[in-house]
Formats: structure tokens, C-alpha cells, sequence
């Protein structure tokens, strides 16, 4: 009989938290069914912001539902919910499934894994954010990463980037080519003072990546919805 195996996503964030945890980073995780508050209006989004639509959102309703609850579009409110039950230092990671009202094709699910990251503390700046980064890159594709920021905006962070990197001296087919691969930024004061913590004394960064993007750029997988199908002959070769 074969040996059975870990599914590449699971063999990834296995890989994730082993990485992060060298580092001081644990692993946290919260609901999949989350509440409008902690998906949006902890985490600064306005109320008349477009991720609020019903195109965009898969919102539950229920008569045991009590208050406004939606599949959950980001990890982002397990940070919120850690936020509030820790007090500085913080740094976790959030590792989980998420859901977009979206059209599935080879680059997008409407359901799919995402990373989160988080780290407050007193004196963190982009800095911090920029060396973390590159050392997971480096571990998990295995060398020598550079990384750029490009400014944008996030409701919850301030300022905002995207961040592309390139992987050096490699055999990769990614080599020294600049990839955009996630968005991060320096946490919002709103959402700081939202969570109870004080944003005169403490800062901190955030980060989000698809980890089936991830997956993609690792394996050279061409369909992300190969990670879905079920198929055998796919999985096996992990």
C-alpha cells in the first residue's frame, strides 16, 4: 500500500508557521462565519465601502444570525480578535480559508487560503516589516530574495504598500524577475485604539498573501483550482 501524504496546502502552512516561529511569530485562528464588526468595522473599512457590497461579499442570513455576519473576506479579524485579548508585544500569524463573491478562473477561487501577519510593539517601523519579509522569502523559495514597497492603500494600515519580490541566484523559473505578491502596510492608529491598544505608545506592521499564490510561484503550478480539484494525479505528485 502507498503512504498517504499531506495536501500541498497543508504541507505549506506547516511550512509557514515553521519559518514565522523561528522568528517569534505563533500561530493564531478564529471563524470562517465572522461578524460585520470584527470583518470590517474593527478593522477601519467605511461603511459605505465597496468590500461591503453584496457583489463582493457572501453574507449570511439566518434567524439565529443576530447580527450582521459575512464568510469571512480576510483573515484580518483573527488580528483584530488577538489584538483584543493581547497586550503587547504581539506577533502572529493567521494562516486560514477566506471568501470573495468572485468569477473562478485560473488565477482566482471564491474560496482560497490566505497569510496574514502581524506585529505590534513600541519603535516597530517599516523596516522591521521589510527584513521580515525578505527572510521568510528567502526561507520558503529556498534564496537570496530582494523586496520592494510601492505605495497603496489599505483601510487598515497607514501607510499602505504592495510589495514585489525577486528571487536571485536560483534555479527557479522566477528567477530575477520582480513579482507583485502582497499587500502590507504600518497597522492603521484607528484600528490600534479599536483593539483597546494604545496608539501613542505602540506601532506595529500587517501583511497579507494568497498562500495558494504562494503555491503557484513554488510548485509552477499553472491553475490555481488544481489545489481544489481533488484530482489524484495531482496531488500525488507532492
Amino acid at each position: 500500500m502507498h503512504n498517504g501524504h499531506q495536501h500541498p496546502l497543508t504541507k505549506m502552512i506547516a511550512e509557514i508557521n515553521s519559518i514565522f516561529s523561528e522568528i517569534g511569530f505563533v500561530f493564531a485562528e478564529g471563524p470562517e462565519a465572522e461578524t460585520e464588526h470584527y470583518n470590517f468595522d474593527q478593522l477601519n473599512f467605511p461603511k459605505d465601502h465597496p468590500a461591503r457590497d453584496m457583489q463582493d461579499t457572501f453574507f449570511l442570513r439566518h434567524e439565529d444570525v443576530k447580527e450582521p455576519t459575512v464568510l469571512r473576506t480576510h483573515t484580518s479579524p483573527v488580528q483584530a480578535r488577538f489584538m483584543e485579548s493581547h497586550k503587547p508585544p504581539i506577533r502572529v500569524i493567521v494562516p486560514g480559508k477566506v471568501f470573495r463573491n468572485e468569477a473562478t478562473d485560473a488565477t482566482h477561487q471564491a474560496q482560497f487560503y490566505q497569510l496574514e501577519g502581524l506585529y505590534v510593539d513600541k519603535g516597530v517601523h517599516m523596516g522591521h516589516l521589510k527584513g521580515t519579509i525578505e527572510y521568510f522569502f528567502s526561507k520558503f523559495f529556498k534564496g537570496d530574495v530582494e523586496v520592494r514597497f510601492r505605495p497603496s492603500f489599505f483601510p487598515f494600515v497607514e501607510p499602505g504598500v504592495e510589495i514585489d519580490m525577486m528571487l536571485k541566484n536560483s534555479d527557479s523559473k522566477l528567477a530575477n524577475k520582480w513579482i507583485e505578491i502582497m499587500g502590507a502596510g504600518m497597522v492603521h492608529p484607528n484600528v490600534l485604539r479599536n483593539c483597546g491598544i494604545d496608539a501613542d505608545v505602540y506601532t506595529g506592521f500587517a501583511f497579507g498573501m494568497g498562500i495558494d499564490r504562494l503555491g503557484v510561484m513554488k510548485y509552477g503550478v499553472d491553475d490555481v483550482r488544481n489545489f481544489y480539484s481533488g484530482d489524484l494525479r495531482f496531488v500525488n505528485q507532492f
